[in-house]
């Protein structure tokens, strides 16, 4: 078992956590761009889990694997989303996902 197969694991589960990212900050806020970067997202985690199924397979597309999984996060990284942050918030906030819910209406 190669060390490439420990990289190809840890980039598949940033994809998934990213991917989950997204959407907490969608159900939170309603904001299409999170929303089309949570459906989106649900492909990428795939591609790159199947990256980790190439890596798996054998030493022979152990780089095509890595490359599958380099390409998901490309493309997450590509998705337009609003802006939601102010700059005020702290980083473990940010890097969960935790935004303000929007104030309703209501009265």
């Amino acid at each position: 078992m190669s060390y490439l197969l420990y990289v190809a694991f840890f980039g598949a589960a940033v994809v998934i956590f990213l991917w989950l990212r997204d959407a907490r900050i969608f159900f939170r806020t309603g904001l299409s761009g999170y929303r089309k970067a949570a459906y989106w997202g649900v492909l990428y985690g795939a591609l790159g889990t199947f990256g980790v199924l190439c890596t798996l397979a054998g030493e022979s597309i152990e780089i095509f694997g890595l490359a599958l999984i380099l390409a998901a996060l490309y493309l997450q990284g590509r998705m337009t989303r609003e802006k939601i942050w102010t700059g005020k918030e702290s980083t473990l906030g940010r890097t969960l996902g935790s935004v303000k819910r929007p104030v309703s209406d209501k009265k």
